[in-house]
Protein backbone atom coordinates (compact mmCIF):
# COMPACT_ATOMS: atom_id res chain seq x y z
CA UNK A 1 0.00 0.00 0.00
CA UNK A 2 1.34 3.40 -0.97
CA UNK A 3 1.14 6.41 1.36
CA UNK A 4 1.19 9.83 -0.15
CA UNK A 5 4.02 12.07 0.98
CA UNK A 6 1.55 14.74 2.15
CA UNK A 7 -0.33 12.24 4.32
CA UNK A 8 2.93 10.92 5.76
CA UNK A 9 4.19 14.38 6.69
CA UNK A 10 0.83 15.33 8.24
CA UNK A 11 0.71 12.15 10.30
CA UNK A 12 4.27 12.57 11.56
CA UNK A 13 3.72 16.24 12.40
CA UNK A 14 0.58 15.36 14.36
CA UNK A 15 2.44 12.69 16.30
CA UNK A 16 5.33 15.03 17.05
CA UNK A 17 3.00 17.83 18.12
CA UNK A 18 0.99 15.53 20.40
CA UNK A 19 4.07 14.13 22.12
CA UNK A 20 5.59 17.60 22.49
CA UNK A 21 2.39 19.03 24.00
CA UNK A 22 2.25 16.20 26.54
CA UNK A 23 5.88 16.80 27.48
CA UNK A 24 5.25 20.54 27.84
CA UNK A 25 2.18 19.83 29.98
CA UNK A 26 4.24 17.68 32.32
CA UNK A 27 6.96 20.35 32.48
CA UNK A 28 4.38 22.99 33.42
CA UNK A 29 3.00 20.75 36.14
CA UNK A 30 6.49 20.11 37.49
CA UNK A 31 7.18 23.85 37.52
CA UNK A 32 3.95 24.68 39.36
CA UNK A 33 3.80 21.60 41.57
CA UNK A 34 0.13 21.15 40.67
CA UNK A 35 -1.38 17.85 39.62
CA UNK A 36 -4.06 19.55 37.54
CA UNK A 37 -3.54 22.65 35.42
CA UNK A 38 -7.13 22.77 34.15
CA UNK A 39 -10.38 21.98 36.03
CA UNK A 40 -11.41 19.70 33.18
CA UNK A 41 -8.56 17.31 33.97
CA UNK A 42 -10.37 16.20 37.16
CA UNK A 43 -13.60 18.13 37.90
CA UNK A 44 -14.31 16.30 41.18
CA UNK A 45 -10.83 16.98 42.59
CA UNK A 46 -11.04 20.63 41.55
CA UNK A 47 -14.38 21.05 43.31
CA UNK A 48 -12.85 19.60 46.47
CA UNK A 49 -9.84 21.92 46.18
CA UNK A 50 -12.10 24.94 45.67
CA UNK A 51 -14.08 23.99 48.78
CA UNK A 52 -10.88 23.64 50.80
CA UNK A 53 -9.60 27.01 49.56
CA UNK A 54 -12.89 28.67 50.49
CA UNK A 55 -12.82 27.14 53.97
CA UNK A 56 -9.17 28.14 54.38
CA UNK A 57 -10.00 31.75 53.49
CA UNK A 58 -12.79 31.74 56.09
CA UNK A 59 -10.47 30.32 58.75
CA UNK A 60 -7.87 32.97 57.94
CA UNK A 61 -10.51 35.66 58.48
CA UNK A 62 -11.58 34.10 61.78
CA UNK A 63 -7.96 33.99 62.98
CA UNK A 64 -7.38 37.61 61.92
CA UNK A 65 -10.52 38.61 63.84
CA UNK A 66 -9.32 36.70 66.90
CA UNK A 67 -5.88 38.33 66.80
CA UNK A 68 -7.40 41.82 66.57
CA UNK A 69 -9.97 41.03 69.24
CA UNK A 70 -7.37 39.70 71.67
CA UNK A 71 -5.37 42.91 71.29
CA UNK A 72 -8.45 45.03 71.97
CA UNK A 73 -9.41 42.98 75.02
CA UNK A 74 -5.86 43.16 76.38
CA UNK A 75 -5.97 46.94 75.94
CA UNK A 76 -9.31 47.16 77.76
CA UNK A 77 -7.99 44.92 80.54
CA UNK A 78 -5.01 47.25 81.07
CA UNK A 79 -7.30 50.28 81.37
CA UNK A 80 -9.66 48.45 83.73
CA UNK A 81 -6.74 47.40 85.91
CA UNK A 82 -5.69 51.05 86.15
CA UNK A 83 -9.26 52.05 87.05
CA UNK A 84 -9.36 49.39 89.76
CA UNK A 85 -6.09 50.69 91.24
CA UNK A 86 -7.49 54.24 91.34
CA UNK A 87 -10.71 53.07 92.99
CA UNK A 88 -8.75 51.18 95.66
CA UNK A 89 -6.65 54.28 96.31
CA UNK A 90 -9.64 56.55 96.76
CA UNK A 91 -11.32 53.91 98.92
CA UNK A 92 -8.34 53.95 101.25
CA UNK A 93 -8.68 57.73 101.54
CA UNK A 94 -12.41 57.56 102.29
CA UNK A 95 -11.92 54.80 104.83
CA UNK A 96 -9.31 56.93 106.53
CA UNK A 97 -11.53 60.00 106.34
CA UNK A 98 -14.41 58.10 107.96
CA UNK A 99 -12.38 57.85 111.15
CA UNK A 100 -14.14 60.18 113.58
CA UNK A 101 -10.88 61.22 115.23
CA UNK A 102 -9.62 63.17 112.18
CA UNK A 103 -9.47 66.96 112.36
CA UNK A 104 -11.11 69.15 109.72
CA UNK A 105 -7.65 70.00 108.35
CA UNK A 106 -6.80 66.30 107.97
CA UNK A 107 -10.07 65.59 106.24
CA UNK A 108 -9.66 68.58 103.91
CA UNK A 109 -6.23 67.28 102.91
CA UNK A 110 -7.76 63.88 102.15
CA UNK A 111 -10.48 65.54 100.07
CA UNK A 112 -7.83 67.43 98.11
CA UNK A 113 -6.04 64.13 97.43
CA UNK A 114 -9.25 62.66 96.04
CA UNK A 115 -9.50 65.12 93.13
CA UNK A 116 -6.44 63.88 91.16
CA UNK A 117 -7.66 60.31 91.54
CA UNK A 118 -11.12 61.29 90.31
CA UNK A 119 -9.51 63.05 87.35
CA UNK A 120 -7.54 59.89 86.61
CA UNK A 121 -10.74 57.82 86.73
CA UNK A 122 -12.46 60.28 84.40
CA UNK A 123 -9.65 60.32 81.83
CA UNK A 124 -9.11 56.56 81.92
CA UNK A 125 -12.84 55.95 81.43
CA UNK A 126 -12.54 58.15 78.32
CA UNK A 127 -9.49 56.34 76.95
CA UNK A 128 -9.15 55.99 73.19
CA UNK A 129 -7.54 53.31 71.08
CA UNK A 130 -4.96 53.81 68.32
CA UNK A 131 -7.78 54.68 65.89
CA UNK A 132 -9.07 57.47 68.11
CA UNK A 133 -12.18 55.50 69.16
CA UNK A 134 -13.44 55.64 72.73
CA UNK A 135 -12.86 52.26 74.35
CA UNK A 136 -15.64 52.23 76.97
CA UNK A 137 -18.49 53.94 75.06
CA UNK A 138 -20.17 50.79 73.74
CA UNK A 139 -20.95 51.20 70.05
CA UNK A 140 -20.94 55.02 70.33
CA UNK A 141 -17.19 55.03 69.79
CA UNK A 142 -17.12 58.66 68.64
CA UNK A 143 -18.65 59.84 71.93
CA UNK A 144 -16.84 60.04 75.29
CA UNK A 145 -17.96 57.40 77.76
CA UNK A 146 -18.30 59.99 80.54
CA UNK A 147 -19.05 63.71 80.16
CA UNK A 148 -18.44 66.39 82.77
CA UNK A 149 -20.54 69.51 83.26
CA UNK A 150 -19.00 71.92 85.80
CA UNK A 151 -22.18 74.01 85.88
CA UNK A 152 -24.31 71.11 87.12
CA UNK A 153 -24.93 70.67 90.86
CA UNK A 154 -22.57 68.50 92.89
CA UNK A 155 -23.53 64.85 92.54
CA UNK A 156 -24.82 65.31 88.99
CA UNK A 157 -21.81 66.67 87.10
CA UNK A 158 -20.80 63.37 85.52
CA UNK A 159 -22.97 61.63 82.93
CA UNK A 160 -22.54 58.40 81.02
CA UNK A 161 -22.86 59.48 77.39
CA UNK A 162 -21.96 56.20 75.69
CA UNK A 163 -24.20 53.14 75.41
CA UNK A 164 -24.09 49.56 76.64
CA UNK A 165 -24.37 47.87 73.25
CA UNK A 166 -21.82 45.20 72.33
CA UNK A 167 -19.49 45.33 69.35
CA UNK A 168 -19.77 41.70 68.25
CA UNK A 169 -16.95 40.08 66.28
CA UNK A 170 -17.37 36.76 64.45
CA UNK A 171 -14.66 34.36 65.67
CA UNK A 172 -16.04 31.05 64.38
CA UNK A 173 -19.01 29.62 62.54
CA UNK A 174 -22.00 30.97 64.48
CA UNK A 175 -19.80 32.21 67.35
CA UNK A 176 -19.36 35.89 68.24
CA UNK A 177 -17.46 37.69 70.99
CA UNK A 178 -17.93 41.22 72.30
CA UNK A 179 -14.92 43.41 71.59
CA UNK A 180 -15.89 46.25 73.92
CA UNK A 181 -16.49 46.75 77.65
CA UNK A 182 -18.97 49.57 78.44
CA UNK A 183 -18.54 51.34 81.81
CA UNK A 184 -21.83 53.02 82.73
CA UNK A 185 -21.12 52.64 86.47
CA UNK A 186 -18.15 55.04 86.42
CA UNK A 187 -20.30 58.15 85.96
CA UNK A 188 -22.46 57.28 88.97
CA UNK A 189 -19.37 56.52 91.04
CA UNK A 190 -17.73 59.83 90.11
CA UNK A 191 -20.88 61.67 91.19
CA UNK A 192 -20.81 59.91 94.57
CA UNK A 193 -17.12 60.67 95.00
CA UNK A 194 -17.69 64.27 93.99
CA UNK A 195 -20.40 64.64 96.64
CA UNK A 196 -18.17 63.07 99.30
CA UNK A 197 -15.22 65.24 98.30
CA UNK A 198 -17.39 68.37 98.49
CA UNK A 199 -18.62 67.44 101.96
CA UNK A 200 -15.13 66.64 103.24
CA UNK A 201 -13.60 69.82 101.88
CA UNK A 202 -16.08 72.17 103.61
CA UNK A 203 -14.39 74.52 106.15
CA UNK A 204 -14.55 73.17 109.70
CA UNK A 205 -16.07 69.88 108.54
CA UNK A 206 -16.94 67.32 111.18
CA UNK A 207 -16.82 63.76 109.89
CA UNK A 208 -19.24 62.72 112.62
CA UNK A 209 -21.91 64.96 111.12
CA UNK A 210 -24.69 62.64 109.83
CA UNK A 211 -24.82 64.36 106.42
CA UNK A 212 -21.05 64.08 105.93
CA UNK A 213 -20.97 60.51 107.14
CA UNK A 214 -23.87 59.64 104.82
CA UNK A 215 -21.98 61.08 101.83
CA UNK A 216 -18.83 59.15 102.76
CA UNK A 217 -20.78 55.92 103.35
CA UNK A 218 -22.57 56.28 100.00
CA UNK A 219 -19.24 56.81 98.25
CA UNK A 220 -17.72 53.76 99.95
CA UNK A 221 -20.74 51.63 98.99
CA UNK A 222 -20.50 52.92 95.44
CA UNK A 223 -16.80 52.12 95.35
CA UNK A 224 -17.37 48.57 96.59
CA UNK A 225 -20.05 48.00 93.93
CA UNK A 226 -17.89 49.52 91.17
CA UNK A 227 -14.80 47.55 92.21
CA UNK A 228 -16.83 44.33 92.14
CA UNK A 229 -18.29 45.22 88.74
CA UNK A 230 -14.96 46.16 87.17
CA UNK A 231 -13.28 43.08 88.69
CA UNK A 232 -16.00 40.92 87.15
CA UNK A 233 -15.37 42.56 83.77
CA UNK A 234 -11.64 41.87 84.08
CA UNK A 235 -12.41 38.24 84.93
CA UNK A 236 -14.75 38.12 81.93
CA UNK A 237 -11.99 39.39 79.67
CA UNK A 238 -9.67 36.70 81.03
CA UNK A 239 -12.26 34.03 80.29
CA UNK A 240 -12.82 35.43 76.80
CA UNK A 241 -9.08 35.40 76.15
CA UNK A 242 -8.93 31.73 77.10
CA UNK A 243 -11.84 30.89 74.80
CA UNK A 244 -10.28 32.86 71.94
CA UNK A 245 -6.97 31.07 72.44
CA UNK A 246 -8.73 27.70 72.26
CA UNK A 247 -10.68 28.73 69.16
CA UNK A 248 -7.53 29.98 67.47
CA UNK A 249 -5.77 26.69 68.19
CA UNK A 250 -8.76 24.77 66.78
CA UNK A 251 -8.76 26.92 63.65
CA UNK A 252 -5.02 26.33 63.24
CA UNK A 253 -5.51 22.56 63.48
CA UNK A 254 -8.35 22.60 60.95
CA UNK A 255 -6.27 24.81 58.65
CA UNK A 256 -3.36 22.40 58.86
CA UNK A 257 -5.67 19.50 58.04
CA UNK A 258 -7.07 21.41 55.06
CA UNK A 259 -3.61 22.17 53.72
CA UNK A 260 -2.59 18.54 54.03
CA UNK A 261 -5.77 17.45 52.24
CA UNK A 262 -5.14 20.03 49.50
CA UNK A 263 -1.60 18.70 49.04
CA UNK A 264 -2.87 15.13 48.84
CA UNK A 265 -5.46 16.07 46.23
CA UNK A 266 -3.65 18.67 44.18
CA UNK A 267 0.09 18.19 44.65
CA UNK A 268 2.00 16.66 41.77
CA UNK A 269 3.70 13.30 42.21
CA UNK A 270 7.13 14.24 40.88
CA UNK A 271 8.34 10.65 40.57
CA UNK A 272 5.37 9.70 38.41
CA UNK A 273 5.69 12.95 36.43
CA UNK A 274 9.38 12.28 35.79
CA UNK A 275 8.59 8.81 34.43
CA UNK A 276 5.90 10.21 32.15
CA UNK A 277 8.14 13.04 30.98
CA UNK A 278 10.90 10.57 30.14
CA UNK A 279 8.42 8.50 28.15
CA UNK A 280 7.14 11.48 26.21
CA UNK A 281 10.64 12.73 25.47
CA UNK A 282 11.64 9.26 24.28
CA UNK A 283 8.56 9.17 22.04
CA UNK A 284 9.44 12.57 20.61
CA UNK A 285 13.01 11.53 19.91
CA UNK A 286 11.93 8.23 18.37
CA UNK A 287 9.36 9.92 16.17
CA UNK A 288 11.90 12.49 15.03
CA UNK A 289 14.42 9.77 14.15
CA UNK A 290 11.81 7.73 12.31
CA UNK A 291 10.60 10.82 10.51
CA UNK A 292 14.10 11.72 9.44
CA UNK A 293 14.97 8.22 8.33
CA UNK A 294 11.79 7.76 6.30
CA UNK A 295 12.08 11.23 4.78
CA UNK A 296 15.49 10.32 3.32
CA UNK A 297 14.14 7.21 1.54
CA UNK A 298 13.66 7.39 -2.23
CA UNK A 299 12.24 4.98 -4.81
CA UNK A 300 15.18 5.66 -7.04
CA UNK A 301 17.45 4.00 -4.48
CA UNK A 302 15.71 0.65 -4.95
CA UNK A 303 15.26 0.73 -8.71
Amino acid sequence: MRIASTQFHATMNTALQSATERAENILQKMASGKRFLLPSENPVANVRLARLEREEATLDQYRDNIATLRNRLAESEAFLTSITADMLSVRDLLTWAANGSNTSEDVAAMAASMQPIMDSLFYTANSRNAEGRYVFSGTATDTPAVSYDPTAPVGARYTFTGNEEAQLVVVSDGVTQAANVPLPEIAALLNQLDAARESLSAPGVNVNDPAVRAAVTAALDGLDAAIASVSARIAGIGGAQNILETLDANHANVSLSNRQAALTIGQLDYADAAVKLNGYMTAVQATQKAYGAVSRLSLFEVI
